[in-house]
């Protein structure tokens, strides 16, 4: 059977038929959405960022750009790290139904630690006052006090849980590999 494989792009879909996990597979789909968002995000606001600086001289504005890319790298790359990783060891070693699961847990962690640090990062003057909601016939009204508490929190604190989850998505590889 030919190899194909195909790098970045190509490690999508060779995860998606390889992994025998149906949990990574959803989490290659929801990768794959999210990084490509993300994406879209960082390119759309980049434009935007140099349209606005375009007549200011150089200086710590420009330096305003790298740092644009380097953050939406930051955020893509845990992103897509699970599919690598798992493309990468199906090619190598074989599947690994554990393997998968943990890098797919691991990943929808990360989506929702970045949620979490756009959360804390919410500035005053644009914060809601959290409400219960209501799902059919039942109201939720348990994340009330996790959202305070998350406006509470000093907006610095957003870059906490996406690094951790970051952290244990390469744990999880290094563990299990």
């Amino acid at each position: 059977m030919a190899d194909d494989y195909g790098g970045v792009f190509g490690a999508f879909p060779y995860a998606f038929r390889h992994s025998e996990s149906l949990l990574f597979k959803l989490y290659v789909l929801v990768g794959a959405l999210a990084s490509g968002i993300v994406s879209l995000f960082v390119v759309f606001g980049l434009v935007v960022l140099i349209g606005t600086t375009a007549a200011v001289p150089g200086g710590a504005l420009t330096l305003s750009r790298p740092f644009y890319i380097l953050v939406g790298l930051f955020i893509v790359a845990p992103l897509v790290a699970p599919v690598l990783f798992v493309a990468r060891r199906h090619r190598r070693t074989g599947s690994d139904r554990r393997y998968d699961l943990s890098l797919a847990l691991t990943g929808f962690l990360f989506v929702l630690s970045v949620y979490v640090g756009l959360v804390i990062s919410v500035p005053t003057d644009l914060q809601t006052p959290p409400q219960p909601f209501t799902l059919g016939p039942l109201t939720v009204s348990a994340l009330v006090p996790v959202v305070e508490l998350l406006y509470d929190l000093p907006p610095l604190y957003a870059l906490v849980p996406p690094l951790v989850c970051a952290l244990a998505i390469y744990g999880a590889h290094r563990l299990l590999r």
